[in-house]
């Protein structure tokens, strides 16, 4: 009986113990369950919001370049204007003096050939309607166009106000750009350059991966892609029908990330990526959650709380790295332009009252040549070099940023110590900075000299945010442009635009 009883009080026991046990660890499971799910969820709208935020910012980016190059190449064109002859001159006046007319082609030629020397384009000419040309046109162009040249590149007109207009895929051939502006009646000006030019525009960094950038035009043809295969035909439907009616959005869903921007012409920048490959760190991180749950699951509930905090860590590695490459110019290692401007209003908006702070922009000399002499691969070397010489001469407290191409700008944070003197203080960067210049050559024998053009302007005095200060230290750097480069001016009040 004893016997018996100690038996069944040691299976009630041992019954006791498993439920015990069973609970304990269904809690534990339980917990670790939901703590795991929540926290892969967490990451995963992290995650979202933070290269939806990052690839919106690459696209602004990116319609912004555009922008500058399609403008840089109707600025070109507008130095046609600067020679009398070429826009008065008609070639197709039978009262034309045929010596004088030789005499008038042969400058016009020579004025359009000194423009575009140092361009990549295919074709920089004045058309004249009887077809007959000036100025460089390449083979294919003519052949393309044949006897209806002029009246076709008439019709690519469509901006009436100002006479001009860009055009593409004449004749289903989108392998070329063109740019053209009437000259007078009888003439237009026709500038092109191969669709593949624009890779350079729509660089984006390595570390965003399987984006494809496209340029489509209003009516989803592409124009450009960095899928080349894809140019001259539609935009994905599916990505079409999402972007359709918009002419700036963002949309992420389960299949894709969407970003759109509208520049000139009713062209349209879209950046596009599967949603599966643009959050594959995803998976990789819901991988290193579940092997810490299971972890977890035999440890007790206070040391699974514990290694749920380092779940965070990767993700916050992963969070900030693409936040950097949102934020930052990757070649030079200071701001980007839109972060720089945002950081130097917000910084503004702090400061409304009489402490003095100086907006410095920096303008390399002659960076073009470099490029054109050199080689970008030197031009590159040149721009990272001037990211750690502008590191080197101001403080760590001081914005430094790229605006783009070979412009800096400086935000100086001037300290209640040297408010008495700022003028003073000012001028002693900008000597410093003059002179760090002084030493730097590139070059493979470091032979060729990289100079900087300085403007200067001062909070309050000269503006009040950004935008004013910008102008009124623009100006001075044109002053020093003026004054013969490798120097600095500060904004006086006196200089013109």
């Amino acid at each position: 009986m004893k016997a018996h009883l100690s038996g069944s009080s040691s299976a009630h026991v041992k019954q006791l113990k498993n439920l015990m046990l069973f609970i304990y660890i269904f809690i534990i499971v339980a917990l670790t369950v939901s703590i795991s799910v929540l926290t892969i969820n967490k990451t995963d709208e992290a995650l979202k919001s933070k290269v939806t935020s990052m690839v919106s910012a690459l696209n602004v980016q990116m319609q912004m370049n555009l922008d500058s190059y399609l403008q840089r190449m109707e600025t070109v064109g507008t130095l046609v204007f600067a020679e009398e002859k070429v826009y008065t001159y008609d070639a197709t006046d039978k009262n034309n003096d045929k010596y004088e007319s030789i005499k008038t082609e042969e400058l016009i030629e020579n004025h359009l050939y000194g423009i575009c020397i140092m361009e990549n384009f295919v074709d920089f000419s004045i058309v004249y309607s009887d077809n007959n040309h000036l100025g460089k046109m390449s083979n294919g162009t003519v052949k393309l166009f044949g006897n209806s040249m002029y009246n076709d590149l008439v019709s690519m007109i469509n901006r009436p106000k100002t006479a001009d207009g860009w055009s593409t895929g004449y004749m289903g051939n989108f392998k070329r750009i063109y740019y053209v502006k009437r000259i007078h009646e009888n003439a237009v000006l026709v500038i092109s350059f191969y669709t593949n030019e624009l890779a350079d525009v729509f660089e984006h960094p390595g570390g965003i991966k399987d984006i494809a950038v496209q340029l489509v035009e209003e009516n989803n043809v592409v124009i450009y892609s960095s899928e080349h295969e894809q140019e001259g035909g539609l935009l994905d439907l599916e990505i079409a029908g999402r972007t359709a009616g918009h002419s700036s959005v963002t949309i992420m869903d389960n299949k894709y990330l969407i970003t759109l921007s509208e520049c000139g012409d009713n062209w349209r920048v879209v950046c596009s990526a599967p949603t599966e490959k643009i959050l594959s760190e995803k998976k990789e991180i819901a991988l290193y959650v579940i092997i810490i749950a299971v972890v977890a699951a035999i440890m007790a509930v206070g040391a699974s709380i514990l290694l749920m905090a380092k779940i965070f860590l990767p993700v916050n590695e992963i969070v900030d790295s693409l936040s950097d490459e949102a934020h930052m110019d990757l070649l030079t290692g200071v701001y980007n332009k839109r972060t720089f401007e945002k950081r130097v209003d917000e910084a503004l908006k702090k400061d409304l009252d009489s402490r003095r702070k100086a907006l410095i922009i920096i303008d390399l000399d002659n960076f073009k040549g470099v490029n054109d002499t050199l080689g970008h691969a030197y031009g590159d070397k040149v721009l990272s070099g001037v990211g750690d010489i502008m590191k080197r001469v101001f403080h760590q407290d001081d914005c430094l940023g790229r605006l783009g191409g070979d412009e800096f700008c400086v935000y100086l944070n001037i300290t209640d110590f040297q408010q008495g003197n700022y003028l003073q203080h000012i001028e002693e960067k900008c000597t410093e900075l003059c002179e760090a210049f002084h030493h730097n050559y590139t070059g493979e024998n470091n032979n060729y000299k990289i100079s900087a053009s300085i403007g200067v302007a001062v909070f309050p005095e000269h503006g009040s945010d950004f935008a004013d200060l910008y102008k009124s230290a623009d100006k001075a750097l044109y002053k020093s442009k003026q004054k013969g480069k490798d120097t600095y001016t500060i904004f006086s009040g006196e200089e013109t635009e």
